[in-house]
């Protein structure tokens, strides 16, 4: 049972970001840091990756652990409602999946980080260094 009215839950809802997440900051300051240089959202990718590194080919998607159905503790989905998050969830990992393969088969390589998994930065560092260095 949901322990906010529907409008408390629309209102946090909507406040959700797409874009420029805490998690996703955090790996664009780390790339960064790193000297590399990397461009945000390109539109004419599939799947509109959340950093793009285009000397390197390669792309990278910050998935939120509860959107896009991680097995972490923040990935489980609500218990209220099932009918209606269970079909949205399995969507969103469909999706996932088809972008991932239409960006592989154009030659860009893929590197999806968990929200859950950006805590952290060294070996998070080290992990985005052996991606982009990896052929």
């Amino acid at each position: 049972m949901d322990t906010r009215s529907p409008e408390q839950r629309r209102r946090i809802m909507q406040a959700v970001g797409t874009k420029n997440t805490g998690p996703e900051m955090k790996v664009r300051q780390i790339l960064h840091a790193l000297g590399l240089r990397f461009r945000l959202h390109r539109k004419d990718l599939p799947g509109k990756p959340d950093i793009v590194l285009p000397r390197h080919r390669k792309v990278i998607f910050v998935h939120g652990c509860f959107w896009h159905a991680h097995g972490c503790a923040k990935g489980q989905p609500p218990k209220s409602r099932p009918d209606y998050w269970l079909p949205k969830l399995a969507r969103n990992v469909e999706r996932d999946r088809t972008k991932k393969e239409q960006l592989e088969s154009l030659g860009w390589q893929v590197l999806v980080l968990w929200q859950c998994e950006i805590k952290e930065s060294e070996q998070l560092a080290a992990r985005l260094q052996a991606f982009v260095d990896e052929s």
